[in-house]
């Protein structure tokens, strides 16, 4: 099946294997193999994948054919439960672990673990992602749910659609905040040149809404709660990456330039050693998708994040 578009504002003066990669979820490469075999014409012309994109340019290409799924197999992984009935799977997951398979990892998932665990989720919604109603970035810790029946899997998505669910993250990030509290609210999408992340700077898109409040903070650091009013992929990210104050070890929005600002010495090396972002999904309340009862699930802060916050408490 062919693709054809017409170049955005967003994309404009990005290369043609950039914006035809990201348009089709392809790698750079395979996307410049395209254009380099003559299988990608601007305005009906063949280019070359370094071809500056203008506005209004029409690009035509046919759509590589998407591999078909690998099937999910169960793997006997160590889970984390905190709560489990006849309906939904509550699990503290730990940072490191994909919530499911995607491009360049098949297997070592939650769900992978969770198929293990629970057999009977084998079937149950997407085939890659069985009962999985909203996930955690990989490297971001703490509590999410998991539904058990058609039925929960339904309510539950839906539930999370419409923003329902009470959400609270713990983030350590570089600098001190202007104000005790605060309210983020902003227009949200990918970001104009780097089709892999998200921005907050942006002309159109969705509504985002993060609301913080700092808990501690030291020199040149904060600790803060945030609550989500929206889930947007990446969200608390980028909100206080864009912000100016990124989460400390966040390896794509994260501000290692700041490192420079964090005193004393055995601080900064200390900071700069942290392997992942310090995110961590505190609370999750919802209500039950049978008895509509409303719960809260809470875990404790993983020990890298609670070990970070002893060093700096001491130094």
């Amino acid at each position: 099946m062919a693709l054809e578009f017409m170049v955005e504002a967003s994309e404009v003066g990005q290369r043609l294997d950039a914006c035809l990669a990201a348009r089709l979820g392809v790698s750079r490469s395979l996307a410049a193999r395209l254009i380099e075999e003559g299988q990608a014409l601007v305005d009906g012309q063949p280019r070359k994948p370094a071809f500056k994109l203008a506005a209004g340019q029409n690009v035509a290409t046919p759509e590589p054919e998407a591999p078909k799924p690998a099937e999910l197999v169960p793997q006997d992984l160590p889970l984390k439960i905190l709560y489990a009935d006849e309906a939904i799977i509550v699990i503290d997951k730990p940072a490191g672990l994909t919530v499911h398979p995607g491009a360049g990892q098949t297997d070592g998932t939650l769900a992978n673990a969770l198929l293990a665990h629970y057999p009977e989720l084998l079937g149950l919604g997407d085939e890659l992602r069985p009962g999985i109603v909203h996930r955690l970035d990989r490297l971001t810790s703490g509590v999410m749910v998991v539904a058990r029946t058609p039925q929960a899997l339904e309510r539950l998505t839906q539930a999370f659609k419409s923003h329902e669910q009470r959400r609270i993250y713990q983030a350590i990030c570089y600098g001190q905040m202007p104000k005790p509290s605060g309210r983020i609210e902003t227009l949200y999408g990918r970001h104009p040149k780097d089709r892999k992340r998200m921005s907050s700077r942006v002309s159109e898109g969705r509504q985002a809404i993060t609301n913080w409040r700092v808990l501690k903070a030291w020199e040149g650091l904060s600790l803060l709660e945030l609550e989500l009013e929206t889930g947007r992929t990446h969200q608390i990210r980028v909100h206080l990456s864009d912000s100016g104050h990124p989460v400390v070890g966040d390896p794509l929005y994260g501000g290692r330039s700041r490192l420079a600002s964090i005193k004393p010495d055995e601080v900064r090396a200390r900071v700069g050693a942290v392997e992942r972002q310090m995110l961590h999904a505190c609370l999750l309340g919802l209500k039950h998708p049978s008895s509509g009862e409303y719960l809260e699930f809470t875990s404790p802060l993983a020990t890298d994040m609670r070990d970070l916050l002893d060093y700096l408490d001491a130094h």
